[in-house]
């Protein structure tokens, strides 16, 4: 008799959760390059502001609805936050500065495509436990299909591709540890206060480095504005605040490789803002992305 396998609708809700984060996050590299197009800041001042913006807005919601004062944290939650937000800082730099240093489409693919590995072999060195063959067949589907979405990126110089392929990898490193902590509860704060208070730490973590950088005055026009508003809004609290919200029951490494959906969106953006087109080749990569997913919500555990 065939047996069918049903998720509470909590678990069904934190599957799109995670899913719709992975979404917004698309949009966040082609704001940021945006950004930095329009107003010639560096590649840590974008992303301080990111976390800034997105973490301010956090608490101004926070303030208005009155929540912010029931908040409760130990030292230990303290800490927590400091360390997710530094995570956030490194992440969120490194993949600007690979991007800078590459391409988006490129950063994208190492750092998305590391992270699930990363996540996943963690868990089973944590876990002592093998990884279940669903998720390795799934995480080789998807490093497929994004090598295939990749295409054939132009050539550039071999020092910046290194070193922007090295970057990737750390922004991959730091993703992959706020997967795993961001699994536990700081002190019971709840998914977007966590965000928003780490994100606001990791923020200015970031200005003093990007001030000494190059600088981190812009001219607020309404453009400008705009950008950093959505780019502190929609990729960065929203979205982390769903994925945090999804991690509640999706596991760490099935959640690493939703993350996937962001290079299908970037790609998509891409195809209509800068006319990009995926070709064949892309197509088949986004197919083969599509089924990694697939593959981690069927064999996902009730």
């Amino acid at each position: 008799m065939e047996h069918t396998r049903t998720l509470a609708p909590s678990s069904r809700a934190d599957l799109m959760s995670v899913m719709g984060a992975g979404v917004l996050w698309g949009t966040g590299g082609l704001t940021g390059v945006l950004l930095i197009d329009r107003t010639g800041l560096g590649v840590l001042a974008v992303a301080a502001f990111r976390l800034l913006v997105g973490g301010g807005l956090v608490v101004l919601w926070l303030l208005a609805s009155g929540r912010l004062h029931r908040l409760r944290t130990s030292a230990r939650g303290v800490r927590r936050l400091l360390l997710l937000g530094a995570l956030a800082a490194l992440y969120q730099s490194c993949y600007f500065a690979a991007v800078s240093l590459t391409s988006v489409s490129l950063a994208t693919l190492v750092t998305l495509g590391a992270a699930p590995i990363l996540v996943v072999a963690a868990e089973s060195v944590v876990g002592r436990r093998r990884p279940d063959g669903r998720v390795l067949a799934a995480i080789v589907t998807a490093l497929a299909g994004l090598a295939l979405l990749l295409g054939t990126p132009s050539a550039g110089d071999p020092a910046q591709v290194l070193a922007g392929t090295a970057c990737a990898l750390a922004s991959a490193s730091g993703f992959a540890a706020i997967t795993m902590l961001g699994a536990r509860p700081v002190d019971h704060l709840g998914a977007l206060p966590t965000a928003g208070l780490s994100f606001c730490a990791g923020g200015l973590l970031l200005l003093p480095l990007a001030a000494l950088a190059g600088g981190v005055s812009v001219d607020l026009d309404a453009g400008t504005l705009g950008l950093l508003v959505y780019l502190g809004l929609a990729p960065t609290a929203l979205a982390y605040g769903l994925y945090f919200t999804g991690l509640r029951t999706v596991a760490t490494g099935s959640a690493a490789l939703f993350s996937l959906l962001e290079p299908l969106t970037a790609a998509a953006l891409g195809a209509v803002v800068l006319d990009e087109r995926l070709g064949a080749t892309g197509l088949a990569g986004a197919v083969l992305i599509g089924t990694a997913v697939l593959m981690t919500v069927r064999g996902r555990p009730r």
